[in-house]
């Protein structure tokens, strides 16, 4: 390889790295599943998959499961 070959790789790699340490930190990953859902991993033993359609109607009632949350604060319970 050429000096500027290793160079570029070099970076291609830190760039990877850097992205790899943030996806830990938060300690939330997305992938897209063999049958072409989106699994969310992080938030418990188990992975949240959903296809896409699902997702974006769960999005779409942010507002609702806020307040929803919100008026259930007493009953709902926070895993430590």
């Amino acid at each position: 390889m050429l000096d500027g070959d290793l160079k570029a790789e070099l970076e291609e790699l830190r760039k990877e790295n850097a992205a790899l340490k943030k996806r830990v930190a938060t300690g939330i990953t997305m992938k897209v599943s063999e049958k072409g859902a989106l699994s969310i991993y992080g938030m418990g033993r188990f992975p949240v998959t959903l296809y896409k359609h699902q997702w974006l109607k769960l999005l779409g009632m942010y507002d609702d499961i806020r307040a929803f949350i919100v008026a259930n604060d007493g009953q709902l319970k926070t895993k430590a």
